[in-house]
């Protein structure tokens, strides 16, 4: 459980240069999976397999339900990426595995849709992320994982700062296979990436 003042219904929206972060709200529903639906082939190469009611609204409501637990229980908080030039959803993403005591760590997932592909929005929402975590949430590192062959991915983290550490055999099962990743981390003091404030 967060017992911290900042964890309340109202957390405010994380603004950057390219982008608004929010957490999701059950009328998102509709914005949400046409994006999703129309980035599937985009998507799916990256993703763990997509169930077959993956873009159902009772899937959704599953989904939101997780959403409000996680972030209820202090081990996750989801966020969506609206692009503040046209206040459109470009994507999600997720601070989860938070963990405090002497780890005071969490790990990033993320998506974009494809046709906000390509315009940094990703980059600024990693960074935003990052500041939320390192000094709001005060924790020491932030993870994240990626597929070698995933070079827009690699791109986004190592231009938010983090460094790649090593090689994870056969660590998650992405599109119904066991995939090696690349791990990548960030520590509160490391210096920000691009030579911008992270």
């Amino acid at each position: 459980m967060f017992a911290l003042p900042f964890f309340r219904r109202d957390l405010p929206a994380l603004k950057g240069e390219k982008v608004t972060l929010r957490v999701p709200l059950t009328n998102d529903y509709r914005e949400w999976s046409t994006l999703r639906g129309e980035s599937r082939a985009f998507l799916e190469p990256w993703e763990p397999r997509w169930q077959p009611d993956e873009l159902d609204r009772a899937a959704w409501r599953l989904r939101i339900g997780r959403y409000r637990e996680d972030y209820a229980q202090g081990t996750a908080i989801a966020f969506f990426i609206f692009e503040k030039s046209s206040g459109k959803l470009a994507g999600g993403i997720t601070l989860g595995n938070i963990r405090h005591g002497v780890a005071q760590s969490g790990h990033i997932g993320y998506w974009i849709g494809e046709r906000f592909g390509g315009r940094g929005l990703m980059t600024d929402a990693v960074k935003l992320v990052s500041r939320f975590a390192f000094d709001t949430l005060r924790l020491h590192r932030i993870e994240a994982a990626c597929i070698p062959e995933n070079a827009r991915s690699i791109r986004v983290l190592e231009k938010a700062g983090f460094r790649r550490e090593g090689l994870l055999r056969s660590y998650l099962r992405i599109n119904g296979v066991w995939q090696d990743h690349y791990l990548y981390a960030r520590i509160a003091d490391d210096p920000p990436g691009d030579g911008t404030k992270g």
